[in-house]
């Protein structure tokens, strides 16, 4: 028999029981447009990356934040190269 389990599962997802946001709306601060982008609890509770909108592909600056329920907190600015 085949043993799945991990102790350090937690550790090394504290997000990953199923309960944490894995999209997000956001409005693109060059156009105004709506966007939905994917979101991923298991790369931590603080991240900041940089993504192109879907509408007028200029790239922000996203800072997700992840709260103890699993809820995200998403900010997203104009990348200034």
């Amino acid at each position: 028999m085949i043993d799945f389990f991990d102790d350090d599962l937690e550790e090394d997802f504290p997000l990953g029981d199923g309960t944490a946001d894995t999209v997000g709306t956001v409005i693109c601060p060059y156009c105004g447009e709506q966007n939905t982008i994917a979101l991923d609890p298991g790369s931590g509770d603080d991240q900041d990356y940089v993504e192109d909108c879907q509408v007028c592909c200029q790239p922000w600056r996203v800072h997700v934040r992840y709260g103890q329920q699993g809820e995200a907190s998403i900010v997203v600015e104009p990348e200034l190269s």
